[in-house]
């Protein structure tokens, strides 16, 4: 595992290197694997990794369903509530429906409405790794929503280079060194040979230059 400090100098030269700018930018890092075959299923990476620190970012978060879970997703602040009839009317609408799986990240859906969701825009949530978490009717959707919000999502498909945000320039660099470890131990985890399927990580802003962790 990569010493927190290595990590922390890392981030430090990459925010440091980067052109400067009138706003946040995020903080990214590249993860290049090595000695895995990722067109076997087993060894591919789909895994949503609370972060102790958050992105520094809004995470866009939607909730689908009708009735008690509209009510609950509006309590805790959900950005997008959509009822049954806007799921199949999105079917027929392929742009807006792409633009809403571009714009939030993560999707809720009361299981009463996931077959719809599966047949009117699974074709465009499934590809990009948005499917919803399906909750049952009664579940108190807050806590989910709040994990949700400082989470980030690993889908590696069968690439062996993957992209993951985990922070922005806004954060301390500390506390964007914490959420790469996280990252990075939750990834070693879920890798056969842990470590050692790792070839490279490198940590970037997202004008700036890249910087080698490990």
């Amino acid at each position: 595992m990569v010493e927190r400090a290595k990590i922390v100098e890392a981030v430090k030269a990459a925010i440091e290197k980067a052109p400067s700018r009138k706003f946040a930018e995020s903080v990214d890092i590249t993860v290049n694997l090595k000695n895995i075959d990722m067109a076997q299923p087993k060894n591919r990476i789909d895994e949503t990794i609370l972060l102790p620190h958050g992105t520094g970012k809004k995470v866009g978060i939607a909730v689908l369903g009708k009735g008690d879970i509209t009510t609950r997703a509006r309590e805790a602040g959900a950005d997008l509530i959509i009822g049954p009839e806007e799921i199949e009317r999105l079917g027929g609408a392929p742009r807006e429906a792409r633009k809403i799986a571009s714009m939030y990240r993560f999707f809720i859906a009361d299981t009463s409405v996931m077959p719809q969701v599966g047949r009117f825009l699974g074709p465009r949530l499934g590809p990009r790794g948005r499917m919803p978490m399906p909750v049952p009717a009664g579940t108190d959707i807050k806590p989910i929503i709040e994990r949700l919000r400082n989470s980030v999502k690993i889908r590696t498909k069968d690439k062996k280079t993957f992209h993951v945000k985990v922070g922005s320039t806004g954060m301390p660099p500390e506390q964007i060194a914490e959420n790469i470890d996280t990252v990075l131990r939750r990834v070693e985890s879920v890798l056969e040979q842990g470590p050692m399927n790792i070839r490279s990580v490198y940590v970037k802003t997202t004008m700036g230059p890249p910087q080698r962790v490990v």
